[in-house]
Order: C-alpha cells, then sequence, then structure tokens
C-alpha cells in the first residue's frame, strides 16, 4: 500500500530579499527560521526596504549565501559573479514596510553592482534581528504553499502553461492535498521532516506575485485570480494564497520529508 501523506515536494531560499528564489534539497530550520533565507536585504538612500515590487527586475540576480563560512556570491546579467566574505561596516536605521530596524552595511562590491543594475542607488544591508528580513519575524519563519493551490490559481488564470510555483516565494511546497487545504492547518502544529512549525495565519499577496520569476517582467495577473475565488474567503489577510508559521521544534526538513499536523 502507498503512502500518501502530504511530503515536501520543493524547497526555496533567497539570501537576499528581492532577489531571485533559489531551489535547495533541505534546509536547517532554527527557532528564527532558515539562517540562508532572507538573511541580506537591500535599502534605499532614505533606509527603506527595496524589494522585488519596488524593483521587479531584481529577480533577475542571483545571490548564493554559506553561513557557515560566512561567504556571499552575487550574480547578475551579463556579468561576472561577485564572490566574497561578508564583512559589515557601520550600523544604520532602516524600516521594512512601516517596521523600524537595525541594519548592518555590507561591504565590498555587492552595493554598487546592485544599484547599477536596478538604476538606483541601493545599500546591501544584514538586519540585526535572528530572523533577518523576513517579513512577519519569528512568527512567520517559515511558509509554505501546495502544489495543488498553485495548480488551482493557474486554473483561474486559464493559462496553457504550468504556474511556476517560485513567483510565490514560499519557503516550502507541499503535494498530496487538494487546492487549499493548507489553510486548515492554520492554528495547527505540524512536523516538517525533523521539525515542528505552528502555522499562524495565511498569507495575502502582492503584485510580486504576477511577475516571472526569473526576469521580473509582470506576465500574470495572478491577483485577479484571486480575486475572482478566494475574495471573502474568511482568512487572516485578504487574497490569501499559502501559509505562514513559527518554529516550533528545529531539526533539519529535506525534500521528501512527509507533513504531518500534530
Amino acid at each position: 500500500m502507498s503512502d500518501a501523506r502530504p511530503r515536501v515536494s520543493a524547497i526555496l531560499v533567497a539570501p537576499v530579499k528581492g532577489l531571485r528564489a533559489l531551489p535547495r534539497e533541505h534546509v536547517e530550520l532554527g527557532r528564527a527560521g532558515v539562517r540562508e533565507n532572507r538573511r541580506f536585504m537591500l535599502i534605499d538612500t532614505q533606509g527603506r526596504m527595496a524589494n522585488g515590487k519596488r524593483l521587479a527586475t531584481l529577480q533577475a540576480a542571483v545571490a548564493e549565501y554559506d553561513d557557515a563560512g560566512r561567504t556571499l556570491s552575487i550574480s547578475l546579467p551579463g556579468r561576472r559573479a561577485l564572490e566574497g566574505p561578508v564583512e559589515l561596516g557601520p550600523r544604520l536605521p532602516a524600516t521594512m514596510f512601516s517596521a523600524a530596524l537595525e541594519v548592518d552595511e555590507v561591504l565590498g562590491p555587492f552595493s554598487a553592482a546592485l544599484s547599477e543594475h536596478a538604476g538606483t542607488a541601493l545599500r546591501l544591508v544584514e538586519p540585526t534581528q535572528p530572523w533577518g528580513a523576513v517579513d512577519r519575524g519569528a512568527e512567520g519563519s517559515t511558509s509554505l504553499i501546495s502544489s495543488a493551490t498553485v495548480e488551482r490559481v493557474a486554473r483561474q488564470l486559464e493559462t496553457d502553461r504550468p504556474l511556476d510555483p517560485r513567483r510565490f516565494r514560499m519557503l516550502f511546497e507541499v503535494d498530496g492535498i487538494p487546492a487549499h487545504a493548507e489553510d486548515g492547518w492554520v492554528g495547527r502544529p505540524l512536523a516538517l521532516g525533523a521539525a515542528t512549525i505552528l502555522a499562524r495565519g495565511h498569507v495575502g499577496r502582492c503584485a510580486v506575485t504576477t511577475l516571472d520569476p526569473d526576469s521580473g517582467e509582470r506576465d500574470h495577473d495572478t491577483l485577479g485570480a484571486l480575486a475572482g475565488y478566494r475574495r471573502g474567503a474568511g482568512t487572516t489577510e485578504p487574497l490569501a494564497c499559502g501559509i505562514y508559521g513559527e518554529v516550533l521544534e528545529p531539526g533539519s526538513v529535506r525534500v521528501g520529508d512527509a507533513v504531518t499536523p500534530c
């Protein structure tokens, strides 16, 4: 008899918030989430967070980060990859959405290259808070969406090609459950591999989901699709697609691991 339990089908991290999301075979979930996920962010000259919603072209940039060795690599279209150790400069005030936070400037060639790519002055920084640049803090340091949910959005769009789930930028993708079945996990602990999380709420969606996850070009009206069948769904955030949560028990999570509501 086959094991029909839900399983982790993909893992995505973005070492720099707003840059391209990258697949991983496994991650270590700590109390503050995955150290390699949204460890860094970009700010403008006023200290405000700059992300893919404001600067869609950032999704064409690829960052790789090794937390153990504290080394960073950033690749930009038409340029040689920039690599080096993470060396921190002065501490600066910044804002992420409406929240104030402190960040440390990352020295080296990264900020200048990203500024040239984006066409505006940017600074690469590392937030001092343990969860890095995760939107919802420690209570939202993990996120999850089902593959069936992505397929449901694609049906609403009436597209003849698969919808790339990377546009939703979720940490975990899960198969083996119906579309939006993850909504019912909110408020419950979930075992993912060796870790346990508590699902805290539903992820409301923004314009980033309308962008191609490689180029940053707008190619699908995902918000219109969600509004067409999810408005009034009774979720914790509007136009929700996927869920977020906090880590109760740290541990390793691998592609293929079972996902079990506790």
